[in-house]
């Protein structure tokens, strides 16, 4: 049962405009009201749309992959919306084809029963480099025939939103064919050179996952995948804000190059015993495999991080945490609220070096 909260918020962003010093009432984590302060409500700092996470494995011990279960997304999307995540995309990295089509039906049935939040599905791999493979099981990678990218769109249909390959082993026909089924491809675990990255961007692949992890890098005389991205003047990119995954200062020198093309994941692992992803927490990260896995974030953490450690403003961050995925996933819908209307917004005060979620 939704509780109605009353507040005086310092900052709004409605997802289209900011506005200043608003009296709100809040249904649950939806807008009642908005409008000129009349009353003596407690104050916050903040109000802004849902966070929106199109890169996340799991939660509270449960990988999506370990256990593809619509009990499991209804376990994800509990933790995620604790955190202000009321939209996510839930991940499978590379794996046996059994496994992708129990992630699939998973969604279906989770969707049947009237789920929400989980946007579909996105597949990391299995059609990424060996040699930049980093905590996935090399024995799952494959070059993609293209009988077998038909069968599984045919299997995924309405399901699979999203594709992180590496363009350079797949050839002209499979990302020809891919380009037009409506999947969003993003150029990931690649060796490509800055030339492919180039030619990919232009021929169907619009995004880069987790960009520097897993890819040629910019070099001097070799400006690699990375370079490509910045380069090109579409492309968006994500990036993973844990100190670990990339330095605070490269997000921020990305975010000077990119702007908004530049969008937050978390790449959030959970602790897993099942092969093959035998996920360890490590201090605030996980290990996998002997190597960094995935971030042990949450959306509100990297937009924290963003603020207090890469030193972006809170304007910026929110772009990148909730706007700039939303364009990325083509549903710019998700990134805005307005009296009466379905999406969800959260409210933050500041607690000395760090935004809150009042609840």
């Amino acid at each position: 049962m939704s509780v109605e909260k009353r507040f005086i918020v310092k900052s709004l962003f409605t997802g289209k405009e900011w506005l200043s010093h608003q009296e709100v009432i809040l249904d649950g984590n939806r807008l009642v009201y908005q409008g000129p302060i009349q009353h003596e409500y407690p104050e916050i700092d903040l109000l802004i749309p849902s966070f929106i996470d199109l890169q996340v494995y799991g939660a509270a011990g449960k990988l999506f992959s370990a256990f593809p279960s619509w009990q499991t997304l209804d376990l994800m999307h509990q933790e995620f919306t604790k955190s202000g995540t009321h939209y996510f995309l839930p991940t499978i990295a590379t794996n046996d084809f059994v496994t992708i089509q129990s992630g699939i039906l998973a969604i279906k049935e989770y969707w049947k029963n009237g789920g929400m939040g989980c946007l579909g599905l996105h597949l990391e791999g299995p059609w990424i480099s060996p040699e930049k493979r980093g905590a996935h099981d090399k024995r799952y990678i494959r070059v993609p025939a293209i009988t077998e990218v038909k069968q599984l769109l045919v299997e995924g249909e309405g399901v699979i939103k999203m594709i992180t390959l590496a363009p350079e082993v797949c050839n002209k026909e499979v990302l020809a064919y891919l380009s037009t089924s409506g999947i969003l491809l993003s150029a990931g675990h690649s060796t490509a050179t800055f030339e492919q990255g180039i030619q990919a961007f232009s021929t169907g692949v619009s995004l880069v996952t987790h960009l520097f992890n897993a890819m040629s890098p910019l070099q001097h005389r070799s400006p690699g995948l990375v370079g490509a991205a910045f380069m090109h003047e579409h492309v968006m990119a994500s990036i993973i804000p844990d100190g670990y995954h990339v330095d605070w200062s490269v997000i921020k020198l990305s975010k000077q190059v990119m702007n908004n093309r530049l969008f937050v994941i978390t790449d959030a692992v959970t602790a897993c015993d099942k092969a093959p992803y035998r996920h360890s927490l490590y201090n605030d990260h996980y290990v996998a495999n002997g190597v960094l896995s995935g971030s042990a974030l949450t959306m509100l953490d990297a937009f924290n991080n963003l603020i207090f450690k890469v030193g972006l403003t809170v304007q910026e961050s929110v772009l990148l945490c909730v706007s700039n995925p939303a364009r990325a996933f083509k549903m710019d819908r998700l990134s805005s609220f307005s009296v009466g209307a379905e999406n969800t917004c959260i409210p933050l005060m500041q607690k000395e070096q760090r935004f809150e979620i009042i609840n």
